[in-house]
């Protein structure tokens, strides 16, 4: 039987020829392209409505919580050191905020020196109705936190940052600037002397925790910081933690002699901790006289411990 032939290559070959025409446009659209005709764009404009007083009073709201942050958060560290609200889980406060927080030691304590070095400027800055700018973040306060300078200087530093930035907050590097030039200029001498009576003033640093109102006898005086020896041990700080008592010549003899005895009884390898209360008691009273029954306890546990003491001329 003959076959039919076959119409399916026709029908194929025509749908290819009617398919010829689209591709033979390719080339005019790419031209077309390469020739854009202008065009007109409308641009409609936006009316951006101002800010109720409802509303620009939460901005100032918000904006100051923003600019606090970094003071509340080195408060709330200063205040979990300084109550060791971190010992029933951590050892130490450093361990504590690694942990806690993510901090490292020296970020820890950059913000509670930062929080001190603020404080410092609400006291200090001029009040007569010049609005400065004051810090946003713990960086911009890095420097003056770093540097050992009275309270007053620290003030007197961020005031001409200020005035460097065009009356606006300024950046670290500006503080440093700032920070760098006054200490090029000539040093104020440091106001102690070696023998004379001071008090700790612990302010920002972790090893003075626990020794608000130690009083100690001046033993050596740096540019910038002094040591001083008290009953338990010697600390060298900062001339800005350290108060002197403006104490007579005879009185400093005195309580110079005084702690020399405590020091001997501190020393002693095994003691009663009733020793220990004494030794506290009188390490915190900055006078320069005992009571007639504190001099008997002295004396007493001396003898207990047999220790001779002679007062020097």
């Amino acid at each position: 039987m003959n076959k039919l032939p076959s119409r399916r290559k026709k029908a194929t070959s025509a749908a290819s020829v009617e398919q010829k025409p689209a591709t033979d446009s390719a080339p005019k659209n790419i031209s077309a392209q390469d020739k854009p005709a202008s065009a007109t764009i409308e641009v409609v404009a936006v009316e951006v409505r101002e800010l109720t007083d409802q509303e620009q009073n939460l901005r100032l709201q918000l904006e100051r919580r923003v600019e606090r942050a970094f003071l509340e958060a080195g408060q709330a560290l200063m205040e979990l050191r300084d109550r060791r609200l971190y010992r029933s889980t951590h050892r130490t406060f450093e361990e504590y905020c690694r942990e806690r927080f993510g901090y490292s030691r020296d970020a820890a304590y950059l913000k509670i020196s930062a929080t001190a070095v603020y404080e410092n400027l609400q006291k200090f800055l001029p009040t007569n109705g010049q609005q400065i700018p004051m810090p946003t973040n713990e960086r911009q306060l890095r420097f003056l936190a770093k540097a050992e300078l009275e309270p007053a200087v620290q003030a007197n530093v961020w005031q001409q940052a200020v005035e460097q930035a065009g009356n606006k907050i300024p950046s670290g590097r500006i503080v440093k600037d700032v920070v760098d030039k006054i200490r090029e200029s000539p040093k104020v001498p440091n106001p102690y002397h070696i023998g004379e009576i001071c008090l700790l003033l612990p302010k920002d640093n972790p090893d003075l925790r626990g020794k608000t109102g130690y009083w100690g006898v001046v033993t050596h005086v740096g540019e910038y910081s002094c040591t001083l020896q008290t009953w338990d041990g010697d600390y060298t700080v900062k001339i800005e933690q350290m108060k002197s008592l403006k104490l007579l010549d005879e009185d400093c003899f005195f309580m110079q002699q005084l702690c020399v005895r405590l020091r001997q009884l501190h020393q002693l390898a095994s003691r009663d901790e009733a020793v220990d209360w004494l030794l506290q008691g009188l390490g915190k009273q900055a006078k320069p006289y005992l009571s007639s029954l504190q001099a008997k306890l002295l004396a007493a546990v001396e003898r207990e411990y047999k220790i001779e003491w002679r007062q020097q001329k």
